[in-house]
C-alpha cells in the first residue's frame, strides 16, 4: 500500500499511514448507520436524544436528504450540526456531506474547502467505504473545479480502495481524465508514483496522430511493457474500441469537393491537407476524388459509390448538399460532410458533420473566461446572421455556467463605433451626471467620465481590422482596463508587431496549426504551401484533420468521451453527430502571439 503514495498532503499521508497501521486512536468517534425511518422520523428521534446520538441522527437524516436530491432540506439540517462540537469521524462525515452538497450545487470550490477540516488526518481510521466516499468527493470536486490532472491523482490513490462497479467506474473516470489532458499537460506533468505515469504515458499513445493500427500496436508494446498496470490488465473501453476499429480497416474512401466556384479555393485547401495527411499515414487506403461542383443528384452519387466498394464519403463542402444529406432518413454510405446543416436539425445516424464553426469559438470564449473567474460579460459581433449566430452560442453558454450578459453590441460602421462603445458601457450616462452637477453647483468641477463597472470582459467577434479599431477605442473610452476574448477571426496568421501593436492585451482562441504546433505535417504542407502559414492554414488543418477522422467516427460515436488532438482544434463529438472544436488560447503582447497556458491545470 505505501508503494501506492504520491503527496496528496499532509494530512492524507497521515491518514493512509494510520490506516495502514491499523490503528485507532481514542476518541475517534463513530459513523452514522443505516437510516431507519424518513428524513423527519430521523429529525423527531434526534429532539428527543442525547447530544451525540442527537448529532448522528441528524447527519444520517441529512445524507438521506442528499440522496433524494432535497438540497435544501440537506442545508437546513446541516445548518442544525455544530461541527466543532462532533468527534472527528462525525466532523469528517459531516464535512463530506457538505462536499457533496455543494457539488450538487455547482459550486466546487466551497466542496473542496469542506474537505479541508482538519479532522481529515484521521480519515484512515474509518472505514474503507467511508475512506473511498470522502476522497471520491475531493475528486469529483477538482474535476468540476477544471483540475483533472489533480482529480486524476485522487483517483488513481483511491483505486485500491474500490471493488466491483465502483471501482469499474473509477477506471474508466481516470481515463477520462487523462485523456481529455492537452498534448502540453501530458507531457508538462510530473506524476508521484508508477501508476498515474502509466495512465499518462497510456494517454500520450492514445492521442498521437498515427493511425488505429499503429496506434493499437504501441499501445500492445505498452501493455508488454507494463503487464502489472491496471490498464494493460483492463483496457479502458474507447481503447477496446480502437482495437475493433484497427481491425476493420478503411480501404476505400471518397472525396467530394468542389472544383469550380466560390468554394473551390477553400475545397482547394481542404484537399491538399486531406492528401497530405493520407500520405504522410503511409496507409494503404485508396481515396478517389469527386466533383461536387454541379452534382445535382446525390442519390445517384451514392450508388455508384456503392458499387465502387466506397466505405466513407468525405465531403461535400457545400451547406446546400450538406442540408440535402441531413433530411434523408438514412445514407448508404457514412459521410463525414465538412460543413453543417444549418438548421441544427439532426440527420441520419449516417451522417457526420466537421467544419470550422465559429459557434464553436464563441463557447470557447464562454469557457476560458469562465475559468478566468470572469461573470460578467459585454459583446461586440459584426452586424448580420454570422454575428447573431455567434452572439447566440456565445449568450447560450455563457449563461448556462452562471455568466451574465449585460448588453451586446452589433458592429457595422466603423464611424459609429466609439458611439457605440460608449453606449455599451453606459459612458454618456457618466458624463450626463458630470452635467449635472456642475450645473447644480454652477461652477466648473474637475469630474473625468467613468465606465460602468458592473463588466469584467469583452467577447470580440471581429476582423482583424475591426479589432485595431476597437481595442483603441475601448482604451479611448476608458475600458483600456477592461480584459477582451475574442474568437480567431481577428488573427491573419500574420505575426508582425508593427501591425498588431493596436491588438496589445486581447487573448483569442485559435487552431493548433497557426499557433505553430509542432507537426511534421504542418511543417511538410507550409514548406509545399507558404499560404498554409496564412489564415488558409485553419482549412489545411481541418483538411487533415478530416483524413484523421476518418477511421475513427465509429470510436467517436460509440464512446463520445473520446478526444482527437488535431491540428484544427481538440476534436470531440456532439450531440447531433457534430464535431466539435476545443481550441488553445494566444495573446497579443507588444503586437506578438503568444501562446496560453491551459486554463485548466
Amino acid at each position: 500500500m505505501i508503494a501506492r503514495l504520491r503527496p496528496l498532503s499532509v494530512l492524507c499521508l497521515a491518514a493512509l499511514l494510520s490506516a495502514c497501521a491499523g490503528k485507532q486512536t481514542a476518541g475517534l468517534g463513530e459513523l452514522p448507520g443505516q437510516p431507519q425511518g424518513s428524513t423527519a422520523q430521523l429529525l423527531q428521534q434526534a429532539a428527543q436524544s442525547k447530544p451525540e446520538q442527537a448529532a448522528l441522527l441528524r447527519l444520517a437524516a441529512a445524507d438521506q436528504a442528499l440522496a433524494q436530491r432535497d438540497l435544501a432540506q440537506t442545508q437546513q439540517i446541516l445548518d442544525l450540526i455544530e461541527l466543532d462540537k462532533l468527534l472527528p469521524a462525525q466532523q469528517i462525515f459531516a464535512s463530506t456531506l457538505q462536499a457533496e452538497l455543494a457539488l450538487a450545487r455547482n459550486k466546487p470550490k466551497a466542496a473542496l474547502q469542506a474537505l479541508q477540516h482538519p479532522s481529515f488526518a484521521r480519515l484512515g481510521e474509518l472505514p474503507l467505504s467511508q475512506q473511498a466516499r470522502s476522497q471520491l468527493a475531493r475528486a469529483n470536486a477538482l474535476q468540476a473545479d477544471q483540475q483533472p490532472l489533480a482529480a486524476a491523482r485522487e483517483r488513481v490513490f483511491i483505486a485500491p480502495l474500490l471493488e466491483g462497479q465502483a471501482a469499474a467506474s473509477n477506471h474508466e473516470a481516470i481515463w477520462a481524465l487523462v485523456s481529455g489532458l492537452s498534448s502540453t499537460q501530458l507531457s508538462s506533468a510530473e506524476p508521484a508514483g508508477d501508476d498515474l505515469a502509466g495512465w499518462l504515458e497510456l494517454a500520450t499513445l492514445a492521442r498521437s496522430n498515427a493511425t488505429p493500427a499503429q496506434q493499437v500496436a504501441r499501445i500492445g508494446e505498452w501493455q508488454a511493457q507494463h503487464p502489472q498496470h491496471p490498464a494493460a490488465r483492463q483496457l479502458p473501453q474507447s481503447l477496446v474500441a480502437l482495437q475493433e476499429i484497427a481491425a476493420r480497416p478503411l480501404t476505400r474512401i471518397a472525396l467530394l469537393l468542389p472544383s469550380q466556384g466560390p468554394l473551390a479555393g477553400p475545397a482547394q485547401a481542404l484537399r491538399d491537407g486531406f492528401l497530405a495527411a493520407h500520405y504522410q499515414s503511409g496507409s494503404e487506403t485508396h481515396i478517389s476524388l469527386h466533383d461536387s461542383s454541379n452534382l445535382t443528384d446525390l442519390n445517384e452519387f451514392y450508388r455508384q459509390a456503392q458499387a465502387d466498394g466506397v466505405q466513407l464519403v468525405v465531403g461535400p463542402l457545400e451547406k446546400p448538399l450538406v442540408g440535402q444529406l441531413s433530411q434523408q432518413e438514412q445514407l448508404p454510405i457514412p459521410t463525414l460532410a465538412l460543413n453543417y446543416n444549418e438548421s441544427g436539425a439532426e440527420g441520419p445516424a449516417q451522417l457526420f458533420q466537421f467544419g470550422l464553426a465559429a459557434e464553436d469559438e464563441a463557447r470557447a470564449v464562454a469557457a476560458r473566461a469562465w475559468q478566468d473567474g470572469q461573470r460578467r460579460a459585454v459583446a461586440m459581433v459584426p452586424s448580420g446572421a454570422w454575428g447573431n449566430r455567434v452572439l447566440t452560442a456565445f449568450r447560450q453558454d455563457w449563461e448556462a455556467r452562471g455568466g451574465s450578459l449585460i448588453a451586446a453590441e452589433h458592429v457595422d460602421q466603423p464611424v459609429r463605433l466609439a458611439q457605440q462603445i460608449a453606449d455599451l458601457l453606459q459612458l454618456r450616462a457618466s458624463e450626463a451626471r458630470a452635467k449635472r452637477l456642475r450645473d447644480t453647483l454652477g461652477s466648473e468641477v474637475e469630474a473625468q467620465p467613468a465606465r460602468r463597472q458592473d463588466v469584467d470582459f469583452v467577447f470580440l467577434a471581429a476582423t482583424p481590422a475591426q479589432a485595431r479599431q476597437i481595442k483603441p477605442t475601448l482604451a479611448f473610452q476608458y475600458a483600456g482596463d477592461l480584459p477582451v476574448y475574442a474568437t480567431s477571426h481577428l488573427y491573419s496568421g500574420n505575426n508582425e508587431a508593427s501591425e498588431s501593436l493596436d491588438l496589445d492585451g486581447i487573448r483569442f482562441c485559435e487552431t493548433p496549426w497557426l499557433l505553430g504546433e509542432p507537426d511534421p505535417l504542418r511543417e511538410q504542407v507550409v514548406g509545399q504551401w507558404p499560404a498554409a502559414a496564412g489564415s488558409l492554414g485553419r482549412l489545411y488543418a481541418m483538411g487533415a484533420d478530416a483524413y484523421r477522422l476518418a477511421p475513427r467516427l465509429g470510436q467517436l460515436q460509440t464512446l463520445p468521451s473520446t478526444r482527437l488532438d488535431g491540428l484544427s482544434g481538440s476534436l470531440s463529438l456532439a450531440p447531433g453527430q457534430r464535431i466539435v472544436r476545443g481550441l488553445p488560447w494566444a495573446e497579443y503582447r507588444n503586437g506578438q502571439v503568444y501562446r496560453l497556458e491551459t486554463a485548466t491545470q
